[in-house]
């Protein structure tokens, strides 16, 4: 009983709320439980500003990312892959030490990381997927 789909999206404010908006109602009408919405909203709305902000820096805003989600009862499956010249994951400075409380950058990845069940990036950086297990009911 899996919904999946991949999207092209242009840098537009409008595509953009449109292609969340009807990512989280397929994920509401798998019966996931407000809370994971909430989380998975969040990261994807993330995954897509950094896609833009990052990757597609100097590109312009007619360039798409590709949006790719799979979602059953279970787990939902969120690929955002970008046409920028990629980058190393492993470079983004930790929001969380105290030498970078003041750095805007890798908050947002954080942010994903705490929310998703795992976040991994491929494609010299260029592909970020995304995975929400759903959790066991109390």
């Amino acid at each position: 009983n899996a919904a999946s789909a991949s999207v092209s999206v242009a840098n537009d404010r409008e595509a953009i709320e449109r292609v969340q908006n009807d990512i989280v109602a397929i994920i509401e009408k798998a019966g996931y439980p407000k809370a994971s919405v909430f989380a998975i909203r969040l990261a994807l709305h993330e995954a897509i500003a950094n896609a833009f902000g990052h990757g597609h820096k100097s590109l312009p805003p007619t360039v798409p990312v590709t949006v790719r989600y799979t979602v059953d009862p279970q787990t939902v499956h969120l690929s955002i892959e970008d046409q920028g010249p990629g980058f190393d994951p492993g470079s983004v400075p930790d929001p969380t030490l105290d030498e970078n409380l003041e750095v805007p950058s890798g908050r947002g990845l954080m942010l994903m990381k705490a929310y998703m069940t795992d976040v991994a990036y491929s494609n010299r950086g260029r592909t970020l997927t995304m995975i929400y297990q759903r959790p066991a009911e109390k």
